[in-house]
């Protein structure tokens, strides 16, 4: 028979060294994957992955500025998951905030100042993702609803929400699309720091780790978070208000979520599509557990998938592989990275030999 118990904490070395074992037989097992099936020499794929991501200072920029948005909405559902409220909901509270934006940019773009429209952006984003989140931990503190299903629904919602005002908007009319929004002026773009086009949402997100590594951890709120998380009960039994606990936390998360949709439109694209979140409210989740909920962890993490995901189009743009040829390495390694998690936080027995030995 097989027992499964769980280990004491591993020592901070022994945990890296296992972990840096399984990336290493990842790469072992996407070598001969990609021998077997191109002919390729794997060393040259790797080369070219890690072209895609640091061949020039432009793609560093890129792959910084991806890995800061990233970040940025892992941050966002951090606080929920460390409640033990799973939401699911990053995607469209991400559109909400990015729609504030660009309905500040498009309204009020040839009748106020910048400064004031930036400011209302900032505002008018944090303020809809809040309340987008908001709603569904109203429900699960009132009436204890499944909150999984409720913030995935809120996504079809909120992405129908923002297909309705591209519609609305669209330039020209037919297209079905908004376009740069204010391109001639300007208007409601957040401004660069010198001539670095990035570097303000990178500084803004590292500020923002920063914080809620803080707040997480040295804050009364945070405590109230982690005690929650693990008993609703015992919380209440030490006077926690655990209703007001789940929706303040939701409203810091949504709010964090609508800050990375003004990010993605008044700071990168500078338009609104409804497939402008990337499906980063769910890669959010797997970096979120990648780091155990550590905001500080969670860089490494989000550098690691966003490099995987550059170096997968790398491959397939040099060797003119099939997309998905790339997408697959990357599966395979993180199979391995997540795996290797189970084998660190669990002992595997085998309780039949260690009976045969004993008898004998």
């Amino acid at each position: 028979m097989i027992h499964i118990s769980k280990r004491k904490e591993l020592p901070l070395g022994q945990a890296l060294a296992i972990r840096l074992g399984a990336i290493v037989l990842a790469l072992v097992v996407c070598g001969a994957i990609t021998t077997l099936f191109t002919g390729l020499n794997p060393i040259s794929v790797y080369g070219a992955m890690i072209n895609g991501a640091f061949g020039s200072q432009r793609k560093i920029w890129i792959l910084l500025q991806e890995t800061a948005i990233l970040l940025c909405v892992s941050l966002a559902l951090t606080p929920a998951f460390r409640m033990k409220f799973w939401n699911l909901g990053g995607e469209g509270q991400i559109l909400i905030g990015g729609l504030a934006s660009a309905a500040c940019m498009i309204l009020f773009g040839n009748t106020l100042p910048n400064g004031v429209v930036i400011l209302l952006e900032i505002v008018c984003a944090i303020a809809a993702g809040a309340i987008w989140a908001f709603i569904p931990a109203f429900f699960k503190a009132r009436w204890n609803t499944n909150e999984t299903l409720f913030t995935l629904m809120m996504n079809y919602v909120a992405t129908q929400i923002v297909a309705y005002f591209i519609i609305v908007w669209e330039v020209p009319k037919g297209s079905g699309q908004i376009g740069i929004i204010n391109q001639s002026t300007e208007v409601g773009w957040l401004p660069q720091i010198g001539t670095y086009k990035y570097l303000l949402n990178i500084v803004l997100v590292a500020l923002l780790t920063v914080l809620m590594y803080t707040y997480l951890n040295y804050s009364k709120h945070g405590y109230e978070i982690s005690v929650v998380g693990e008993s609703a009960n015992t919380a209440r039994y030490a006077g926690i208000k655990v209703d007001r606990v789940i929706m303040r936390t939701l409203l810091l998360s949504g709010a964090i979520c609508g800050f990375a949709g003004l990010l993605l439109v008044g700071g990168t694209n500078h338009t609104i599509t409804t497939t402008i979140s990337g499906g980063r409210g769910f890669t959010a989740v797997m970096v979120a557990w990648l780091a155990k909920f550590n905001p500080a962890v969670m860089t490494a993490s989000s550098l690691l998938l966003v490099f995987m995901g550059r170096g997968a189009g790398e491959i397939s743009t040099t060797y003119g592989l099939n997309q998905s040829f790339g997408d697959i390495l990357t599966g395979i390694i993180l199979f391995f990275i997540i795996g290797v998690e189970f084998f660190i936080t669990y002992r595997v027995r085998f309780e039949k030999k260690e009976k045969e030995a004993t008898n004998d």
